[in-house]
């Protein structure tokens, strides 16, 4: 199993800019440890943790801390700065040794709760940091000889067959592609696991950040969402069970994506008649706990399609976006990727019916954009023709896989 090379090589790209790179993703994915192994590979590196007491205290007691560390006449330390914002000042604490210990220091800063630096005109970072995006487990990671590259053969390509890519979904599918459930690869290992992770990051990352007084509503909310996915997010029904105010569960919910414990796709409605405009569609990053086989499904392409448009809009490459269509008759396509506001391809989920529908027929003819539809079933790849269009239809392993 590859030790996240694929983050590695994203690092060593941004690293080349010398900028304060920034890595932000869920709790346990492997932040920490690729930072550990990023510094190991450095000449000359400090390590600050601010979950270890005796880190905090030492930040406390003198900010500039990594001044101290041994290197040689030319060596450019790297200081890593983990769950720095956890930090109450962590915003200015930065801006601060960026601008005054830049040319003699790189910094690489990680962090499981978002990572939002302002942009505003006049800021001190504004253009000097770079971010990115860490996963659990993909397959287009984990299959990937490369870093982030939008190809457009590949949305029209019937793909090869990939058994050890169809091996690792069907883990994934179990047990999720958080590393620690992932590598021991057991439903018990998975229920070991999930039991802790996200009474953990609810309870204590986000209570202690927020100060949340209805604690056990918004737990109780996370457990209704998962009945819910894939659907439109009705957010007056769940204030009405929650018996809380509407602004509540809006406030919750971005708090929920903020701590990357679940993500929203927006309606895309450019060019669609009738679209829906407002309502938005919810995921779990930890699939493995959605009961219903087929909004399992549904989810780890979601968590796929999040990767592959996130790192392509992190490394430059395009205004990329994931959302979804729906018109107000309820006819749906499951994802649609954009390019700045134009459609750039668009995914329908099937989790073992091959036969393509007529929504994704409908809307392909409207958009006049590439079409795949991904099935959980080994052996699937053709085309059908779709008036002066083709839909690509494939086993979701296989095509995903190529999904760098």
């Amino acid at each position: 199993m590859k030790k996240r090379t694929y983050y590695r090589n994203a690092w060593e790209e941004f690293d080349a800019e010398k900028h304060m790179v920034l890595i932000s993703g869920p709790r346990q994915t492997g932040k920490t440890t690729l930072a550990r192994d990023i510094a190991s590979r450095q000449a000359a590196s400090v390590y600050f943790n601010y979950d270890v007491p005796t880190d905090r205290a030492k930040l406390l007691k003198n900010p500039v801390f990594f001044e101290e560390t041994d290197r040689k006449k030319n060596d450019v330390p790297l200081v890593v700065l983990d769950e720095i914002h956890k930090y109450s000042d962590w915003k200015n604490y930065l801006k601060g040794v960026y601008d005054g210990y830049s040319d003699a220091f790189r910094f690489l800063i990680t962090g499981s709760g978002r990572l939002d630096l302002s942009r505003h005109k006049g800021d001190s970072l504004a253009g000097r940091y770079l971010h990115f995006h860490i996963f659990p487990f993909t397959l287009g990671e984990l299959f990937s000889s490369s870093t982030a590259a939008v190809s457009a053969s590949h949305l029209k390509t019937i793909p090869q067959t990939n058994r050890p890519a169809r091996k690792a979904w069907d883990t994934m599918f179990h047990v999720s592609g958080f590393p620690e459930p992932f590598m021991k690869g057991t439903e018990k290992s998975y229920r070991r696991w999930a039991a802790s992770y996200h009474s953990q990051v609810i309870r204590d990352d986000i209570r202690d950040e927020f100060a949340v007084r209805r604690i056990d509503r918004m737990e109780m909310l996370y457990l209704l969402l998962a009945d819910r996915v894939g659907s439109p997010i009705s957010v007056a029904a769940l204030a009405g069970i929650l018996k809380v105010a509407h602004t509540t569960v809006t406030s919750w919910l971005d708090v929920l994506e903020r701590f990357f414990l679940t993500f929203r796709l927006r309606p895309y409605s450019k060019r669609v008649s009738r679209s829906l405009v407002k309502d938005s569609k919810l995921y779990f990053y930890d699939y493995r706990r959605i009961d219903d086989p087929g909004a399992r499904f549904e989810n780890m392409i979601a968590v796929e399609l999040n990767r592959a448009v996130t790192l392509w809009r992190d490394f430059g490459l395009g205004d990329f976006q994931l959302l979804y269509l729906r018109n107000k008759e309820k006819q749906e396509v499951d994802f649609i990727v954009t390019e700045g506001s134009e459609p750039l391809f668009m995914v329908e989920a099937k989790l073992s019916d091959p036969t393509v529908g007529p929504q994704l027929k409908k809307f392909q003819s409207m958009l006049n954009v590439p079409a795949i539809q991904l099935v959980n079933q080994p052996g699937i790849g053709r085309r059908i023709t779709n008036g002066k269009n083709t839909i690509l239809v494939a086993s979701a392993a296989d095509w995903l896989a190529g999904l760098h």
